[in-house]
């Protein structure tokens, strides 16, 4: 199966639609009166697609199991037609749009089992998804080009040239996947007084975006936060709160990073590990949602 452990939890919804035609009223009126001979078809049918949503990677392969919190189907007669629609959330790391359209599909097939001792001509005339919300879908891209970004590579060792920066070309990889170019790369030494002073050379050519990686842990050399921290106008605690937790899931020592996140005027700094997976890692935890931060800056709201 496609490796989905990079992603986040997040709430996901899925609408399938089924429609079943009858070829007659004769059969409309046998469900509407409950006389159909193998019993009450929406009920029987709709237990069946419960049971279908809930055993979806049962019977697809490349499906991952997933838990189904929430179910609902429904049954509409319009005409000749009986239309289905299967509603199905989750919070999980990926979505539910095949379980929805399985549960339709599995619930089409019930009735069709059920009334076709009545009904030779009846079938099934479509399946499809209607729409789907949740995952990095629901997060509009910035406009390629619309936000101003750096990226500041911390450690003693590649600012002399013994060691390749990895981390800093991570990060620059990760952002073009989200349209966004990086304006400004740089590297320096472990120090404070450094630090700052690139910081606010960036906030004063009106960066949007500066990341800093490396210098967030324990060591002595590590300073970045420190640095920072003391020159945030408004800190956003939940970016890095969900950096360690993201990074706590897969690797315990993630709790020993320090990194700070917030505003300097209008620039958005965030610091992150200096290690490659940890700087990865972190992207994934943050990115695309972390960009919304610029539209409730400019006042849009959160919906």
């Amino acid at each position: 199966m496609v490796s989905i452990t990079h992603k986040s939890n997040s709430l996901r919804k899925a609408v399938a639609i089924a429609t079943v035609k009858v070829s007659g009223q004769h059969t409309i009126d046998a469900i509407v009166q409950k006389k159909v001979p193998k019993g009450d078809v929406f009920e029987f049918s709709r237990v069946a697609g419960l049971f279908a949503v809930k055993k979806t990677s049962d019977v697809i392969p490349d499906c991952h199991p997933l838990p189904i919190e929430y179910t609902a189907i429904s049954h509409e007669i319009e005409g000749l037609n009986i239309v289905i629609r299967v509603e199905v959330h989750t919070v999980y790391k990926t979505g539910v749009e095949v379980e929805a359209m399985h549960g339709a599909s599995v619930t089409a097939l019930t009735l069709y089992d059920m009334l076709k001792p009545i009904d030779k001509g009846i079938e099934i005339a479509n399946i499809r998804l209607d729409h789907k919300s949740g995952g990095k879908s629901q997060y509009k891209l910035p406009e390629e080009g619309s936000l101003k970004c750096a990226v500041v590579v911390c450690s003693d060792s590649i600012a002399k040239g013994e060691k390749q920066d990895g981390s800093g070309k991570a990060i620059i990889t990760k952002l073009e996947q989200f349209k966004l170019e990086t304006n400004h790369y740089d590297i320096i030494e472990d120090d404070f007084d450094q630090i700052q002073k690139k910081v606010m050379e960036l906030v004063s050519q009106q960066y949007d975006l500066v990341i800093f990686t490396g210098g967030t842990g324990l060591s002595p050399r590590d300073v970045t936060p420190d640095a920072i921290g003391t020159l945030l106008d408004r800190e956003v605690p939940g970016i890095m709160e969900n950096v360690r937790k993201y990074g706590q899931e897969r690797m315990p020592y993630a709790m020993l990073s320090r990194g700070v996140a917030g505003f300097i005027k209008g620039t958005l700094v965030i610091t992150l590990p200096g290690s490659v997976k940890g700087v990865q890692e972190s992207m994934d935890a943050l990115f695309p949602a972390v960009l919304h931060v610029f539209k409730v800056q400019d006042g849009t709201r959160h919906d």
